[in-house]
């Protein structure tokens, strides 16, 4: 049986999951789920699967919830008003997304140019106060909060053109997604959010000269190497993007707390299980697609910097105008700081000597 958790803190990761449904004698609820993401990338999408397998396995059966792609019952972007409105009880997006309702919103899942890696973010989360902030947050909204996935650092995006200095990117059309589109129409470029599965036509068609979405797993099935062979690192934009299940607070308030504690140990093994996919899936891919001709490439540290300056400038004035904002960025950039000295250490120190290794073919 899925373990209870702490009544402020979502449930700790667990080893694995459940050997065997656990015996419930709650009542029988039904729950539809609905999701940003097209049922085709099986790793993003299919966190909200991995969250319904599990609460269903440790409920018998009693507790269901029916999973939904981008447009099937919601539109990709609106499932966030679905669930706040209790249109549907739950919804698998990324809270970055609808920073147009609260520029905190990208702060809630570490959506915000140069900020946490998916390690930092998930420690942030569970165990650095981010849970608690993040949740007085979303109540505002309506809405219950957990940890659904975690994407890891993402790439940086395919160009139809080489990228060499910051003049480069002056009114260069880019799909992004989410908050990140406020840094990068400060260093120049047009940003513009599409779902994924309009990206492709509109890089086919020249309707914009460059996109974003995670990494090569999914850029590879979505086809973007075959109409731009541009592909640059890091995205500095999304370092650790959280994914999130966002439920319905009436819809979570009626559960029994036996049910609660269910829907927080499935959110975590889904959180855990997406982010350990993507790691397996995308060096295989990456692999296939420098085969294919994919040309690989680091963006300019002079390119870095730029947005480097651009994005601190923007949250310094949404310090200044936020308080939301400025709560939840105080917070997280203070940790982000201890993370990145601890890191440095020891992190950064043995995966750059492993990296030396495996230049030199002993690996």
């Amino acid at each position: 049986m899925l373990a209870a958790c702490g009544p402020r803190e979502q449930a700790a990761a667990p080893a694995a999951a459940p050997a065997a449904p656990a015996v419930i004698t709650g009542e029988t609820v039904r729950w539809r789920l609905a999701s940003t993401f097209p049922r085709a990338l099986d790793t993003i999408w299919g966190a909200a699967e991995v969250f319904a397998k599990a609460v269903s396995d440790a409920t018998g059966g009693k507790f269901q919830v029916s999973t939904h792609p981008a447009g099937e019952i919601v539109p990709a972007m609106g499932v966030f008003d679905a669930a706040q409105t209790g249109a549907i009880e739950a919804a698998h997006t990324a809270t970055y997304f609808f920073f147009g309702k609260d520029d905190a919103l990208a702060l809630a899942n570490g959506g915000i140019s140069f900020g946490l890696n998916g390690r930092q973010m998930t420690s942030w989360f569970f165990e650095g106060g981010g849970l608690a902030l993040s949740r007085e947050l979303l109540d505002t909204f309506n809405l219950v909060n957990f940890a659904c996935g975690n994407t890891g650092v993402q790439m940086g995006g395919w160009f139809r053109r080489e990228i060499r200095t910051p003049a480069d990117l002056q009114g260069l059309r880019f799909r992004a997604g989410g908050f990140a589109g406020r840094v990068l129409e400060r260093i120049g470029m047009v940003p513009l959010a599409m779902p994924a599965g309009e990206i492709y036509q509109a890089l086919e068609r020249g309707t914009v000269d460059g996109a974003e979405f995670v990494g090569p797993y999914d850029d590879e099935k979505l086809g973007f190497h075959r109409v731009a062979p541009f592909y640059y690192y890091p995205g500095f934009w999304e370092a650790g993007t959280q994914l999130d299940l966002l439920v319905n607070k009436t819809a979570f308030n009626a559960l029994s707390p036996e049910y609660k504690a269910i829907v927080n140990q499935a959110a975590t093994l889904a959180h855990t299980t997406m982010l350990a996919r993507y790691d397996a899936l995308n060096p295989a891919a990456l692999k296939r697609l420098v085969a294919g001709g994919t040309r690989l490439m680091p963006f300019p540290r002079a390119v870095m910097d730029t947005a480097f300056r651009a994005a601190h400038t923007l949250y310094e004035e949404l310090n200044a105008t936020n308080p939301r904002w400025k709560k939840l960025y105080d917070h997280q950039i203070a940790f982000r700081r201890d993370q990145v000295l601890w890191h440095g250490l020891a992190e950064a120190s043995f995966d750059s000597y492993m990296q030396l290794q495996g230049r030199n073919n002993r690996l």
